[in-house]
C-alpha cells in the first residue's frame, strides 16, 4: 500500500512540476533592418569655442539606434585623377606651426567634431574653413563579423558594407 501511494505522489508531483512556467527575459531588439548609409558635411567652417578649441555641431535626424556607431572622415585632398582622399578621425597632423589634432564624439541625436591645436589654429585657417566630413553610420548588427576592416580606409568601410558612396546625403 505504501508504494502505491509513493507512486500515487510521486506521479502528482510530476504533473505538478510540468505545470509551472518559467518566465523568460525578451532579448533587447537587434537592429538588423537598418542599412549603413553616409552624410556629408560640405564647405563647413569650424565654430570657435574658446581657448584653442574649434568644433561642428550636427543634430542627427532621424536619431540611430543605440547599437549604431559613427565613423568620420576628412577630405585632405584630391589625387592626381582628382579622386577624393579621406582620412579617418581622431587625428593629429604634425604642422611646422605644432599639432593639430581632430577629433569626435557622438550621441544616438548628434555628433560634434572638434578642432584643436598647441599653436594658434588662425595661422592655418585651410584646416578650419571650407571644410568636408563624410559621416558613416553603421548599425551595431554588422559589428560581429566586422573585425577584419581597416576602419580607418573610408574606402574599404564603404566596400564592407556594401554602401553605394554615389548617393551621399548632403547635411546642410
Amino acid at each position: 500500500m505504501s508504494k502505491k501511494i509513493t507512486l500515487l505522489l510521486v506521479f502528482i508531483g510530476m504533473i505538478g512540476l510540468q505545470s509551472c512556467t518559467v518566465n523568460e527575459i525578451e532579448p533587447a531588439p537587434v537592429d538588423n533592418d537598418t542599412i549603413s548609409e553616409v552624410f556629408e558635411l560640405r564647405n563647413i567652417n569650424f565654430g570657435y569655442t574658446g581657448g584653442n578649441n574649434y568644433e561642428i555641431y550636427q543634430r542627427l535626424n532621424p536619431t540611430i539606434y543605440s547599437s549604431d556607431v559613427i565613423l568620420i572622415y576628412r577630405k585632405s585632398g584630391t589625387t592626381s585623377n582628382n579622386s577624393n582622399v579621406w582620412q579617418s578621425i581622431p587625428r593629429t597632423l604634425y604642422l611646422p606651426q605644432g599639432e593639430l589634432d581632430y577629433d569626435f564624439d557622438f550621441s544616438r541625436e548628434d555628433f560634434t567634431i572638434y578642432a584643436g591645436g598647441t599653436y594658434d589654429l588662425t595661422f592655418t585657417p585651410s584646416y578650419i574653413t571650407n571644410q568636408t566630413f563624410r559621416i558613416v553610420i553603421v548599425p551595431g548588427y554588422f559589428s560581429k563579423g566586422s573585425s577584419s576592416i581597416d576602419f580607418s580606409d573610408y574606402n574599404a568601410v564603404i566596400k564592407a558594407y556594401n554602401i553605394d558612396d554615389s548617393k551621399v546625403t548632403v547635411l546642410k
